[in-house]
Formats: C-alpha cells, structure tokens, sequence
C-alpha cells in the first residue's frame, strides 16, 4: 500500500520517465529546444505569473510569486524577464546545471519559447560521491525544477535517511522531505530510518506533531505502516480518545483502523456500547 501512496503523490515526477534507459546523464537536454516554456498570469495567485516548463512527456508548473522567489531566487530573473514583452531571454541557474530559454511576449507574462539545459559537471561529480549518479539522462533536470540539491542529500544522509538513488534524491526535493521534517520525528515511536518511510510520510501529511498526537492517545509503539494507515483514514488522538470515552479502550491500531474505516464515530461507539450494557 505504501508504494501506491508514494506513486500517486508524486505526480511531479512524470519528468523521471521521459528518458530511455542506458542513455548517460551528461547528455541531458543540451539540445536547444529540448524544453518548452509558456508563462500566463496565474489566476489561482492573485495575478503571479505561472511558468510551465514542458520537456518531453512532463510538464512542471512554477508559479512566480513572492512564495516561489523566497525559496527560489534563481527565478527571479525569469520572472523579471518575463514582465516584458517581444523577444525575450532568460536564464536560471541551478547547482544542477543551468536552463538557457529564449521566446516571444504578447505582453506581460503571456508567451512561449524554448530553453536548452546545460548539466554541471561538478554537481554530477558530487553526486557520484555519493552513490548518486543519475540513471537517467533526465535526472538533472528533474532536479533543478524540484530543487534537489547536495546540501539536501547531505542533511538527510545525517539525519539517517540517506537517499539511495537518484531518484529518491528527486523524491525528497519533490515532496520537499527536508531534515527538518525528519527531525521532527525525533522522540517518537516512529523515529524515521529510511528514505522511502519519510517520503511517503511526506506524500500523506504524517508528521512528527500527528506521531506525538497519537502516542499521546495510546499508541506508544506505532508501526510506520500503522501511522500510514491511519493518517489516510483520518484518523486522529481525538478520535481515538473518543473511542476510549465510549468505552472502547485498549484498542490495537488494527481495530481503530477498521473502526474508522466503517465509519464508526466516537458517538456511534457509545451508544452501541449502552445498547449491549442494557441488553444484559
């Protein structure tokens, strides 16, 4: 089940199966035209311009709003470009490597162009020191669009969770599986030691807050498929608590699983718990 949950949520990565097998990452998309790009007012952010960068089978969608320029200054220039109209060129360089794009604006925010990608060489050097090297040619630049940096490997290699391929290096820059997020896990029972635990815990909401919330309500040994389950059902401390008010205490993680599966309330519990007292 936690495999399912993992590829449905990271939608984002359709651009790790653009390439073919066998073709080496230093190839990747130096070709120019290779990547499309459009830009158009974004009408979801309040007029922020979105950027759609579209390479081969994947597209990515980038909004350039004060949120994105915060995190990501290496797009201001973009968006500063892209304020223009007529011809138009841009650049954004990544520790990955560095998108060249050229095109034409209508106006402000409303055109289309194409970029060429130029990987770094020392980024891929330092990826191979790792036991990171791309698998495919694309990988790199599925890590510029979702920022997958060394410093990124190196803090969840510290944290414990280090990242066994490329692709669980994108994963985390994807879904945004900081060491922060890893951290936060820290003193409870489900104290993360793999990569895959924290992306897919990631990928549903769990947190380190949701694991103290229900430690807190009596699930001191949680498993990680256990928090999985439970978050995706909904299941929360207060329900839990809710069940053990209507007399339904000492209950396994399977039991509450199932319970809230059927749409059990803690209000339902209760009065069917009266029911069968009075019935004696």
């Amino acid at each position: 089940m936690k495999k399912m949950i993992i590829v449905s949520s990271l939608a984002l990565m359709s651009v790790l199966a653009c390439a073919g097998p066998g073709q080496p990452a230093t190839a990747a998309a130096q070709e120019k035209g290779e990547v499309r790009w459009t830009v158009e007012a974004d009408a979801g952010k309040a007029g922020a311009p979105k950027l759609r960068l579209e390479h081969r089978k994947s597209s990515s969608d980038l909004s350039l709003d004060d949120a994105l320029a915060a995190k990501r200054p290496e797009f201001d220039g973009a968006r500063t470009a892209l304020g223009g109209s007529g011809p138009v060129r841009f650049s954004v360089a990544h520790e990955s490597g560095t998108l060249d794009c050229t095109g034409t604006l209508t106006r402000a925010f409303a055109g289309r162009g194409t970029c060429s990608f130029a990987p770094d060489a020392e980024f891929e050097r330092a990826l191979a020191a790792r036991g990171l090297t791309p698998g495919k040619r694309d990988d790199l630049f599925a890590m510029l669009i979702v920022d997958a940096t060394i410093e990124l490997a190196d803090g969840l290699a510290a944290e414990g969770v280090k990242p066994k391929d490329a692709d669980d290096l994108i994963a985390a820059g994807a879904l945004e599986v900081t060491p922060e997020f890893v951290r936060g896990f820290k003193g409870t029972s489900l104290a993360l030691g793999k990569i895959d635990d924290a992306v897919a815990f990631r990928a549903l909401g769990v947190t380190g807050d949701y694991a103290r919330d229900l430690n807190a309500a009596g699930f001191s040994k949680l498993s990680v498929e256990d928090a999985t389950a439970m978050k995706a059902l909904g299941v929360t401390g207060d329900y839990v608590r809710e069940l053990a008010a209507a007399g339904y205490e000492d209950l396994s993680a399977e039991d509450v699983i199932g319970m809230k599966a059927m749409g059990v309330t803690g209000a339902y519990a209760k009065a069917m718990n009266r029911r069968a007292e009075a019935a004696r």
